[in-house]
């Protein structure tokens, strides 16, 4: 399939659900959506969620696919999982890594819901790392995101929807706007997990410009009561790559950059 095929696509996808973009739904059943996918994922078993009959859609690395065939159709051991939930867009965003068996995983997946209906999922979009794929070491990556502090932050410290969407638009913007890198808050603090390689502080060896091509197909999660934005996107700048990037803001600062990247698409 060509880019502009994939592209084409996701756009139709996204304009069959209109709702699930200016949708308010409740936290909870986010997160009990989101448990429902990690069940299903551990046991192999898709009888765990609760899919949508008239309009569900799958989707693994920018690839739209049957989930019968993608990673769901078997069981996989997860050593760590964190989900977030972003209920203005009535989506949520949980991370996994499995490190045994024959195949070890870093996955980042955005579920979908239309209608403020938590209780059907209207679509699953997975970026799906494995051996072989952009600095690929689940190990070594689980040995730094275990490590991680994400508390929840106090209401009156969180940072605004609009402060952390601009700070993943300007990180996927580094490839093509020399400037970018200097409008993110950078902590002096922060850490930078990239596949399996840690960069600290995180603002080390940043990309300004040299790209013409701009990271398109972006899709958004933004939870503020942790102060993280995911985004999934094509990292057209340096190719058609399937990407998740996903940033905390801690205290007005960046705390934490996460990547998985594959390198094929689908």
């Amino acid at each position: 399939m060509t880019q502009r095929n994939i592209l084409g696509g996701f756009v139709a996808l996204f304009a069959a659900f209109p709702s699930a973009l200016a949708a308010d739904c409740a936290r909870e059943g986010l997160l009990a959506a989101a448990q429902s996918y990690l069940t299903a994922q551990s046991t192999g078993q898709l009888s765990a969620m609760k899919l949508s009959t008239s309009n569900f859609t799958y989707q693994q690395n920018n690839k739209v696919r049957e989930i019968s065939t993608g990673l769901l159709s078997q069981s996989y051991k997860i050593d760590l999982n964190r989900s977030t939930a972003d209920t203005v867009a009535c989506a949520s965003y949980t991370m996994w890594i499995s490190t045994t068996g024959s195949k070890p995983y870093v996955v980042g997946t955005q579920i979908r819901h239309n209608d403020n209906n938590t209780n059907e999922i209207a679509l699953i979009d997975t970026i799906a790392a494995t051996t072989g794929d952009l600095f690929f070491d689940a190990s070594k990556t689980l040995g730094y995101i275990k490590a991680e502090d994400w508390t929840t932050i106090p209401e009156a410290g969180r940072p605004s929807r609009d402060t952390l969407r601009k700070a993943g638009d300007a990180y996927l913007d580094m490839w093509t706007d020399a400037k970018a890198a200097d409008t993110i808050p950078w902590g002096t603090d922060c850490e930078r997990v990239e596949g399996s390689q840690l960069t600290r502080p995180c603002n080390g060896q940043l990309p300004r410009g040299g790209s013409s091509k701009k990271n398109g197909m972006r899709r958004y999660v933004i939870d503020e009561t942790v102060g993280s934005v995911d985004v999934l996107c094509q990292f057209d700048s340096l190719g058609t790559m399937p990407d998740s990037h996903e940033i905390r803001i801690v205290n007005g600062k960046v705390k934490y950059v996460h990547t998985i990247t594959a390198l094929r698409v689908g």
